[in-house]
């Protein structure tokens, strides 16, 4: 029976994609594991692996195609002896099914709940008289563990068994919590957004102007952004912090590390010291989770990075427990991959809090927008010479950055976002500590 490839759910937010370039052709054999497709998402382009063995019998979807929902079929494949007659007979038999329960008045609810895409894994796997729906290699597979395909449900299209079902690695309660999600997450985008599209382009009549089309990215970016600002009770702590002892202590590490290749920023320091102030004062290490607060152990960290057309936010793993060598590479490594799109979901999904630094540009401060389900970030102005009164009491010069820290209402209230922000400036006016 041919089998139709989905389109897959790449991570758990999301609902379509780009199918930006096809890596098989109709006619190709193809094995489970084969490339089949590149896939763009909304914050990378993936490679979408085939799960099945057979014969690319039809491409749905051409390459290029925007804004693919999940789930919706994009190729047929064939198993050994089939044909493109096959694939006719099997489009038909779907629309000859409601013919059958015309009258059955029970059946049409539970035709409109769901398409039959979603619902097809959870329905029996037995069909025509009793016929088991299962791809060659599963069957070897189930053969030469002497299973039972009556007894196993298959997560593939229209409810067949693959090769990953009858490895023992079935889990189809699991399946469909991408959908789920995906489900969930249109909802910051029924908010009203303002005029709409024509009644902004009547404005502009008889000017000249380009029309930018919305990339996945894009249109991501402004649903969550407006999502945090109408969600977030925000609030925003600023403080000054003076940078010679750490300028001078970087560059004498500098030193030290240049026979490794290793040169650490201002930056690293500054989300070492963000790390270390989550571990200080524990209680704003924690996200927002709808009805609770969930408290993390480790300090991963967000940091934002921009590219062409939006941002990513990639998170640095347990940045309390690796040194500034360590987390200088990995950052470095994390923002050309984001550069190119190539992060893979779980590189740039979770985190506690996010340090987004724009004193590259000239920026004396800002204030940046949390990012959800974070409880905060702080926003990096430039570092700039600037008369400060010192201990003594004397007039001197010292470089002075200013940070802005905002913060979630529900997760941190004000004393306590005092003391991570003065943790997080103890620990950069004292770089020395941050080692310890």
């Amino acid at each position: 029976m041919p089998t139709e490839i989905l389109m897959p759910a790449l991570s758990p937010t999301m609902e379509e994609g780009t199918l930006a370039k096809w890596l098989v052709k109709e006619g190709d054999t193809v094995s489970s594991g084969d490339l089949l497709a590149e896939i763009e998402t909304d914050k990378a382009t993936m490679e979408f692996e085939a799960v099945d063995e057979g014969i690319i019998g039809k491409i749905l979807v051409p390459e290029g195609t925007e804004g693919v929902k999940v789930n919706t079929p994009i190729a047929v494949l064939l198993e050994e002896g089939e044909s493109a007659d096959d694939i006719a007979a099997a489009a038909k038999a779907p629309e000859a099914a409601p013919a059958a329960d015309a009258g059955n008045e029970a059946a049409a609810p539970a035709a409109s709940e769901a398409p039959a895409p979603a619902s097809a894994p959870a329905a029996p796997v037995k069909a025509d008289g009793g016929r088991i729906f299962a791809s060659p290699l599963a069957r070897r597979i189930a053969a030469q563990k002497g299973l039972d395909l009556a007894q196993i449900k298959g997560s593939g299209p229209h409810g067949r068994i693959v090769k990953a079902d009858v490895e023992g690695a079935t889990a189809p309660a699991a399946a469909p919590a991408p959908a789920a999600s995906a489900s969930a997450a249109p909802a910051p985008a029924a908010a009203p957004a303002g005029p709409s599209a024509d009644m902004v382009a009547r404005m502009y009549e008889g000017r000249e102007y380009e029309e930018v089309k919305l990339d996945g990215m894009r249109k991501t970016i402004a649903a969550r952004l407006a999502e945090a600002k109408q969600t977030i009770p925000h609030f925003y702590l600023r403080r000054d912090i003076k940078l010679d002892a750490l300028l001078k202590f970087r560059s004498q590490l500098n030193k030290q590390l240049e026979a490794r290749g290793v040169k650490l920023s201002v930056n690293d320091f500054i989300i070492k010291a963000v790390a270390n102030a989550l571990q200080q004062v524990p209680e704003c290490n924690a996200v927002w989770a709808g009805d609770r607060v969930l408290q993390l152990k480790p300090s991963d960290v967000a940091v934002a990075v921009a590219i062409e057309g939006g941002l990513f936010t990639p998170v640095l793993q347990d940045a309390d427990t690796k040194s500034l060598s360590a987390l200088s590479t990995e950052m470095k490594d994390l923002a050309a991959r984001a550069r190119e799109r190539k992060l893979a979901p779980h590189e740039y999904q979770g985190g506690t809090f996010a340090v987004s630094n724009l004193g590259m540009y000239g920026i004396d401060n800002f204030d940046a927008i949390v990012n959800p389900p974070h409880a905060g970030i702080l926003a990096v102005g430039t570092g700039a010479k600037k008369p400060v009164v010192g201990e003594d009491g004397e007039l001197t010069v010292a470089t002075v950055m200013s940070v802005t820290m905002s913060v979630d209402h529900r997760v941190i209230d004000g004393a306590l976002g005092a003391q991570l922000l003065q943790a997080i400036v103890d620990n950069l006016e004292n770089p020395m500590v941050m080692l310890a």
